[in-house]
């Protein structure tokens, strides 16, 4: 049995074209904007699981397309003009995973979203909470 997770964080917006930029430039050699020895340390632990982990970094510094990889995501939309972007996860996992980052308005709407894949997805899944506990409200804030 599946089941889905989600984390949500929502912050107001004061200029949505450099609130865009942002995030149209994370990812890569400029990191995630917070917590990046984190990321870097998933990053590692994908790898020895055999995943792409950081190493393909990204095609461009500041453009983001369909299809383009982004360290561990593949990017799935890319519509700057909406203020969506969204990543599918291509890390090993027990699940699926999505990083999401949407304007709404004058708010900037920051989901991550798993799948789980039986039991062992339920225990990542868990396991990782700690970690967006402090990451998630970091980057939420550096991309505002």
């Amino acid at each position: 049995m599946r089941k889905y997770f989600e984390d949500r964080r929502i912050a107001k917006i004061a200029d949505r074209e450099r609130t865009l930029q942002r995030i149209w430039a994370i990812g890569g050699k400029r990191g995630w904007y917070y917590g990046n020895w984190m990321w870097r340390l998933r990053g590692y632990m994908d790898e020895l699981a055999g995943g792409p982990g950081l190493r393909r970094g990204r095609r461009h510094p500041l453009d983001l397309q369909p299809g383009d990889y982004l360290d561990v995501w593949r990017v799935a939309v890319a519509d700057r003009e909406a203020g969506r972007l969204l990543l599918v996860a291509e890390m090993k996992l027990p699940g699926e995973a999505w990083l999401e980052f949407k304007i709404a308005g004058e708010e900037l709407v920051q989901t991550a979203s798993f799948r789980a894949r039986g039991l062992a997805g339920k225990l990542y899944w868990y396991s990782m909470l700690p970690f967006h506990g402090f990451i998630f409200p970091g980057m939420i804030r550096q991309l505002i």
